[in-house]
């Protein structure tokens, strides 16, 4: 008799973990309480994938021998409740499909900040050394259709810690770990203790032949791995630009404008001066970029060529245009406080600030003194602004209450003046008026184009 697999949303995590679980022979049934989109059921119809939508149908729920959740289902959801009573394991899309990649290896990178760039940048370098790679987790493709479609020598894998709280068997072969700072913490009872927990399963399973890489300039990190003591097996690969440090196995330092990634007897040097992606926050992303990508073998010359060759993420301090000397930035993947300091952090003009959106228990106070020092003006733009109204009525000069997209951007268009940046960098979730941080991204870049660009 087959065994009976569920899968638990009908995303990109879901369907691609429904796919490889009919590909595998089991007797597989997808459930999303909401709509699925049109090209997922295309390729669930494709591979003859049993579905539902709108619905739960507990009885089929509860039958499952294991259960595929995906990541943004939180464990308060009344089914998962109820399969957790019913005693039946429950997995993520990441656990499931390691099960299945043969003897690929795994790049996988994880932190409250820069994972999305950090990811991106070791793709770019793998695939320029010529490697057969798949990019997949929260970005590219579901890394279990790639599993299941595909044979890849590597997968590049960035990851939450929604995923990682999913994984048990799973091993990261080169973990990255970026840094540890408050983040959806209402999923974790509000302790960043309980979250730091969740980054660090990036570690578990890791054995000597393997690679962590992490910032040591980052406290929370530090004290974990110090807690951690002699149960982590894998080398240790630290990177910083404020602390002195020396690690055996290999190091990224910075000294000056350049820095020296060593793993082994193998090492490469960075003028970051030569680099398109700008900003401190952007040496930390390339420092462990350089060291992930010399630990999977690359040659230097081709690490070198990759970091200077790469352009910005989408979404994280994207240029969108500029008109009569203000500039546009989209920093709409800054959906919490420490990603709203290295944006702060990178402007070198009086700065129009729009934040706001749903608050995951915020902790303002890192970034209150670039908004005293850079912020001309605040627009938050959300259902709720009593939060941001009162953490910054004395610290920034002119404050703006607006609860629609629209009103938010004809504020900071009519407050802004020749020499600003306006900066959409939330701190917030985006859930309250957009889809995602992407359609929120999307919509500042069309708005500037069509009412600022146009003029």
């Amino acid at each position: 008799m087959k065994r009976k697999i569920v899968v638990l949303g009908g995303g990109i995590s879901g369907y691609g973990s429904a796919i490889l679980a009919k590909k595998k022979g089991f007797d597989t049934f997808l459930t999303d309480m909401g709509k699925i989109a049109p090209k997922f059921k295309e390729r669930l119809d494709e591979w003859g994938v049993e579905y539902e939508e709108g619905q739960h149908t507990e009885e089929r729920i509860l039958a499952a021998d294991e259960v595929i959740k995906s990541p943004g289902i939180p464990e308060t959801a009344p089914i998962v409740v109820k399969i957790r009573q019913h005693g039946i394991p429950i997995i993520s899309e990441i656990e499931f499909a390691a099960r299945y990649k043969g003897v690929a290896k795994t790049i996988c990178i994880t932190g409250s900040n820069g994972k999305t760039t950090t990811t991106s940048l070791i793709y770019k370098i793998m695939v320029d050394a010529g490697r057969k790679v798949s990019l997949g987790g929260n970005i590219g493709e579901s890394f279990a259709y790639s599993v299941a479609t595909d044979k890849y020598f590597w997968h590049v894998l960035e990851l939450s810690s929604f995923q990682l709280d999913g994984c048990y068997k799973f091993k990261a072969d080169i973990g990255v770990l970026t840094n540890i700072t408050p983040d959806h913490l209402d999923r974790y009872d509000y302790k960043l203790e309980n979250y730091a927990r969740s980054k660090m399963r990036i570690t578990q399973n890791q054995t000597s032949a393997d690679a962590f890489i992490y910032s040591a300039d980052d406290a929370t990190t530090q004290q974990m791995l110090d807690a951690m003591d002699s149960t982590l097996k894998a080398r240790q690969l630290p990177f910083a630009i404020n602390t002195a440090i020396a690690s055996g196995d290999g190091d990224a330092i910075l000294e000056g404008h350049s820095f020296t990634a060593t793993v082994g007897s193998r090492s490469v040097t960075i003028d970051t001066r030569k680099m398109k992606i700008e900003g401190m926050h952007n040496v930390y992303n390339a420092m462990a970029a350089a060291l992930a990508t010399l630990s999977a073998g690359v040659d230097s010359k081709v690490i070198k060529r990759s970091i200077y060759d790469f352009n910005p993420v989408e979404h994280r301090l994207e240029p969108a245009g500029s008109s009569g000397d203000i500039e546009w930035i989209n920093d709409s993947k800054a959906t919490n406080v420490d990603s709203v300091w290295y944006a702060l952090e990178s402007m070198k003009r009086p700065t129009v600030w729009i934040a706001g959106g749903t608050d995951k228990g915020n902790d303002y106070g890192p970034v209150k003194e670039f908004a005293r020092r850079k912020v001309k003006a605040l627009i938050c733009m959300g259902l709720d602004n009593s939060k941001l109204k009162r953490e910054f009525a004395d610290i920034v000069p002119t404050i703006c209450d607006c609860h629609t997209f629209e009103e938010a951007m004809q504020a900071a268009l009519d407050v802004a003046s020749a020499g600003d940046t306006v900066l959409l960098s939330p701190a917030c979730a985006s859930f309250d008026l957009f889809k995602n941080y992407e359609d929120r991204g999307h919509r500042f870049k069309e708005w500037v184009k069509n009412n600022v660009l146009d003029k």
